[in-house]
């Protein structure tokens, strides 16, 4: 086949794209900054993947055609989070200027108590995700109507965007709607439920020493922002029309969920509900939108079209409310989009060249006990996140390249299932060039590394599988559970 290397590069030498990615990456960020985003990474990206090209084509004989292939295999396997994302834009820009994020900030400030407001934002994350089977969906929505309430609190956007983000991921690990907690039990051949229970001895210790954090840094937390709360409070009902009736569009994605509506026709609905919404509620600020002079029915609809696909600024009064309330619509996901596709083709040249399983290679030096088993396939499912950037694709890498070896080790598949579970799915989010990370640094509005520090739900679940299999607990291999049977 000519997908497959002539000559398998060695561990050091496969290492070498990734060197020049890390470096050049480290340098862009330097530079750049926050605009690191806007080009210079995917320049990178593509950069490290004609630096892999190269060494695959002189070194393993790889012909080019195979790593075209493989390259676009990887983009087309990320087709639909394509589209999500840029109906996610139109989405996040109609629940903003329809007054649906506004109102639910309105109410919410009046009900969340500040102490508690980082544990209760984990907690809200973590139910919605669960119903939804979405990280993603959770904070697009609910989670940028959260990121208010805490700023308007006096929270840093970090701290904020880290509760959210490990509710949220709580949830799309153990959901059964989940396609990720899916994908984990299929590759693996272990039963859905199966995996899910067993994923509790991990997830539930992990989220509740994160809420203990959240509480004791939320009681830590002076209320000084009682007076930028009320600023807020004001500004938001001047600007904008604040009714319950607008409670209607969260309601109706909420049972379009309950009903297992697929998640593209579901944003789609929602996003399409919101722009009603804001024609009936919210006329005046779609003509502010629209810059022309009289309010009729042509600034309303520019106004409209503008909220989905464009970036929208709206006067408060307030300086921080107004950046806010600010939305980017479907072009604010373009430069997300154009860093994945990117990050596919290194992911997919990666692959093809062989590299990606000569490193991965190494880890099987450390399985000689059951703790090294583990430890093995989370340093492998966290590199593999950072290599190939997308979760999916390095579930189903660390899913099929473990699977022999828990079978011949006579361990079950719900432990490899979990295992990856906790590795793949929740540090995703952590790495600013992979897809997750990449969509909810531009959902949020905040850097991956600024958040990072406070997703303990995330960092910690990793740890506590490893530790897990330290202790053994409910770790049984497939013999020992026949030997109990036969001397019972």
């Amino acid at each position: 086949m000519e997908h497959n290397p002539t000559k398998i590069p060695s561990p050091l030498l496969s290492l070498v794209p990734i060197l020049v990615l890390v470096a050049l990456l480290f340098v862009t960020i330097r530079t750049f900054g926050s605009d690191a985003l806007s080009g210079g990474s995917q320049i990178v990206l593509l950069t490290a993947t004609a630096v892999c090209c190269l060494i695959a084509m002189a070194y393993s004989k790889v012909r080019w055609k195979a790593l075209e292939l493989a390259m676009i295999n990887n983009i087309t396997g990320v087709a639909t989070a394509l589209i999500i994302l840029l109906i996610i834009g139109a989405l996040s820009g109609s629940w903003m200027i329809s007054g649906v994020v506004p109102t639910l900030i309105y109410y919410g400030m009046q009900i969340i108590h500040p102490n508690f407001f980082l544990t209760s934002t984990c907690i809200i994350c973590a139910v919605v995700s669960v119903m939804t089977g979405s990280s993603w969906t959770t904070i697009a929505t609910i989670g940028i109507a959260l990121l208010g309430i805490g700023q308007a609190q006096g929270f840093s956007d970090g701290w904020i965007a880290g509760a959210i983000i490990s509710g949220a991921y709580f949830g799309d690990k153990i959901s059964p709607l989940s396609d990720t907690t899916i994908l984990a039990s299929s590759v693996t051949d272990t039963p859905l439920f199966k995996h899910i229970r067993y994923m509790m001895i991990t997830t539930v210790p992990s989220l509740v020493i994160t809420l203990i954090i959240f509480t004791v840094a939320g009681l830590s937390h002076e209320a000084t922002a009682t007076d930028q709360i009320a600023q807020y409070s004001v500004a938001l009902d001047r600007t904008f029309h604040i009714t319950p009736w607008l409670l209607i569009v969260p309601v109706a994605t909420g049972i379009m969920i309950a009903k297992r509506v697929p998640s593209i026709v579901t944003l789609f609905i929602s996003a399409a509900l919101a722009g009603l919404f804001a024609l009936i509620f919210q006329p005046h600020l779609l003509q502010e939108i629209s810059g022309l002079p009289v309010q009729d029915m042509q600034s309303n609809f520019k106004g409209l079209l503008m909220t989905f696909y464009g970036s929208t600024g709206i006067e408060t009064g307030n300086t921080e409310l107004n950046d806010l309330v600010s939305t980017r619509g479907m072009s604010g996901m373009l430069n997300t989009i154009w860093l994945i596709l990117c990050a596919m083709c290194f992911g997919g040249a990666m692959a093809a060249s062989g590299m990606l399983g000569s490193i991965t290679s190494v880890f099987l030096r450390f399985m000689k006990r059951t703790v090294g088993l583990v430890a093995s396939t989370v340093a492998s499912g966290l590199f593999l996140n950072i290599c190939t950037a997308d979760q999916y694709i390095s579930i189903i890498l660390t899913g099929n390249m473990f699977k022999d070896i828990y079978e011949k080790k006579g361990y079950e598949s719900r432990l490899l299932s979990r295992t990856v579970e906790d590795s793949v799915t929740v540090t995703s989010v952590l790495i600013p060039w992979n897809t997750c990370g990449m969509t909810q640094a531009t959902i949020l509005g905040v850097a991956t590394f600024t958040y990072l520090p406070y997703c303990f739900f995330n960092l910690i679940s990793p740890l506590m599988s490893i530790t897990v299999a330290a202790l053994g607990f409910k770790i049984k291999r497939k013999n020992e559970k026949a030997e109990s049977v036969v001397t019972g």
